[in-house]
């Protein structure tokens, strides 16, 4: 048994809004408290219906609770909660005083407060703006934005109205952006003129035409200033009207008449790419991201009011729907954008340290960076508001858990979390009850079923396998947008074992409870914890002439993930310097630059089964010494053989 780090006292345990749910229960649902987290977990698997009816009520969800569920026929039909009204926006505007509600820092130390009440005093003018301009209930919202105060104002003001948000980070090209927004049709778009990532100013409104040239619905256009600076040149464009943000905000305020939506109204639209066509576009439901991370926040964070939340992000990726939830339990929420060490690479702590942080996530790629700068903070930041450290994103090992305890912080409560853009939340998390062992994330979250299967979809313990979920929880995505008859959707999560959500990743079950997740067992890529797919790059390749086939995988490298692109040469031609330089120049532009590669490699051939299908697992498996499974299914299986210990993969 690895080695425990840490420990909560009983001190801690009987304030901590667990022990407060656990009395909760006893109160109401005949509950015996038992400061026992395993003991809870089994009640919460037991009994679904009142588990998540006290969730609702514990964390005093805004709205009608109507106590009806359906929990037969597919996994992915199940519903929670039907006929229960809410709105989300409502349940985020959780106060109204002068306090501080949202801070905002770029990484050039330019800051800005928003207090409660200045923030719904704004929302009552935006949503006043979306109605003047004809936004409503179920019309898609589309935001290039970066993570600043006002991207969370235009996302409340959308769900405020029914209305549907959808956010791509500016860091992704003008193609990435395209791919995205045109499947999902939306009137409005929402920009920001450029932003800022290690010194460099990046113009982003110049991006607009192209933008507006490939997505017809697009009909109206704000644009937002980033924060501390005036507008870039404003154009015109035809049949597009355009709007300041700044002038919006002069609008008079009014009072919001919040209407209550359906428990399952959707909330918001994210991207999670595969290894072939657009990114899938998967449709969140309101009711069930809040009940999830109001969950999650108050029970597995020990998030409670008043306390200061950051988690380093971009508002592309999931974990900044899950920041900006935390406004839902009165917690205030801190908002970094920017190179995270820009000038000084303890950055990001010196302001956990400022700004009073409670709980601090970042990725376990960030820690790991940290830990090989030998940065040490123990007697330079006292850190003595922080409670949790969350990672995320990837796994964290086992000397970047030694590494946070001896140099950032001993007396604190490192919960390492695994989950999802397609739950938008965890399956896997912490608890205040159980210690932290080395090397493992704690326990799987209440209420979700979660195991690791076999092949043969036998459960494992101590043993590699499958990560699945084994019941339905209420965060599981409505839809994929576009997908008729849901045929995307179930074979995304339902095909490979019956009536079971699979994950697509690795993880190992401990006899304790605890899980250890090792990456991904599908072909998605996962650089610096972030999810991408092989469909963006491969559309980049298919444009160079000079190569004739190509196959992206993602290699286990250095506590993270590497993308490795491997490119069959079209007759003569060479895989000359100038040449990967433009395959890497392209693939920024019209992708991102999570997915520019780390290595180019020139290969005979590629593997692919009877029916023509690349098989990027086979090569990755080939990589990192893993069993070939179903090689018997290849064209080609021969060709493995090139991909056997190639030197370049070594450094």
């Amino acid at each position: 048994m690895n080695k425990k780090l840490w420990k909560a006292s009983e001190r801690v345990k009987k304030n901590s809004n667990l022990f407060r749910y656990e009395n909760f229960l006893a109160r109401n649902y005949k509950y015996k408290i038992s400061k026992k987290y395993s003991k809870l977990l089994d009640w919460s698997l037991k009994k679904p219906k009142d588990f998540w009816s006290s969730v609702w009520d514990f964390t005093k969800v805004k709205g009608y609770k109507n106590l009806k569920f359906k929990f037969s026929g597919n996994l992915f039909k199940h519903k929670f909660l039907i006929n229960s009204k809410l709105n989300f926006a409502e349940n985020l505007l959780s106060k109204t005083d002068k306090s501080k509600a949202i801070t905002f820092i770029s990484e050039n130390g330019y800051k800005e407060v928003r207090s409660w009440k200045k923030l719904n005093l704004n929302i009552s003018k935006i949503t006043k703006f979306y109605k003047k301009i004809g936004i409503k209930k179920n019309d898609r919202v589309a935001a290039y934005l970066p993570n600043i105060i006002e991207t969370v104002e235009s996302f409340i003001a959308t769900s405020s109205i029914g209305a549907i948000w959808s956010s791509c980070s500016p860091d992704f090209g003008t193609q990435g952006v395209i791919e995205r927004f045109s499947q999902i049709k939306p009137k409005l778009l929402i920009i920001a003129d450029r932003y800022y990532y290690n010194g460099k100013e990046i113009n982003v409104i110049d991006r607009l035409p192209l933008i507006l040239a490939n997505i017809k619905s697009i009909k109206k256009v704000i644009v937002i200033n980033y924060p501390g600076k005036k507008y870039l040149k404003k154009k015109k464009y035809k049949n597009t009207k355009i709007f300041l943000w700044n002038k919006i905000l002069k609008l008079k305020s009014h009072k919001i008449n919040l209407e209550k939506f359906d428990f399952d109204h959707e909330l918001a639209i994210l991207y999670s790419s595969g290894t072939t066509g657009k990114p899938k576009c998967i449709c969140h439901r309101s009711g069930g991201v809040l009940l999830q991370h109001l969950k999650e926040h108050q029970l597995h964070c020990e998030i409670k009011p008043n306390d200061n939340v950051f988690y380093f992000t971009t508002c592309g990726w999931m974990m900044w729907n899950w920041l900006v939830t935390s406004l839902a339990s009165k917690a205030s929420i801190v908002l970094f954008d920017g190179f995270p060490m820009y000038k000084k690479n303890d950055l990001l702590l010196y302001i956990a340290e400022r700004e009073k942080i409670t709980l601090f996530g970042v990725s376990a790629k960030y820690i790991d960076s940290l830990r090989k700068l030998n940065v040490s903070v123990k007697l330079k930041y006292p850190l003595k508001n922080l409670k949790t450290i969350c990672s995320t994103g990837s796994p964290l090992s086992e000397d970047n858990f030694d590494y946070v305890y001896n140099k950032i912080k001993s007396n604190v409560h490192l919960a390492s979390v695994s989950g999802g853009t397609d739950i938008v939340s965890c399956f896997v998390l912490g608890n205040i009850y159980n210690p932290v062992i080395r090397g493992e994330i704690q326990n799987n979250g209440l209420g979700m079923n979660v195991d690791v299967f076999s092949e043969k979809g036998k459960s494992l313990k101590n043993k590699k396998g499958e990560l699945v979920c084994k019941n339905s929880f209420p965060s599981m995505p409505k839809k994929f947008w576009n997908d008729k008859k849901n045929l995307k959707y179930k074979k995304a999560y339902f095909n490979k074992f019956k009536g079971v959500w699979y994950h697509g990743d690795y993880a190992e079950k401990k006899s304790n409870g605890g899980y250890i997740i090792y990456g991904r067992s599908d072909a998605t890529l996962n650089p610096g914890g972030v999810r991408l797919g092989t469909a963006e790059i491969y559309s980049v390749v298919e444009k160079f002439k000079e190569i004739k086939d190509s196959i992206v995988i993602g290699q286990s490298w250095d506590n993270d993930v590497r993308i490795i692109l491997f490119v069959v040469m079209n007759n003569s031609n060479e895989l000359s310097l100038e040449l990967i330089k433009n395959l890497k120049k392209q693939i920024r532009l019209d992708a991102s630059p999570r997915h520019v590669p780390s290595k180019i490699l020139k290969v005979n051939d590629v593997p692919r089964t009877k029916n023509g299908k690349l098989v990027e697992i086979a090569v990755k498996n080939v990589i990192e010494g893993n069993e070939i499974k179903n090689k018997e299914a290849l064209a080609n299986p021969e060709i493995l053989k090139e991909y056997v210990n190639i030197k370049e993969l070594n450094d």
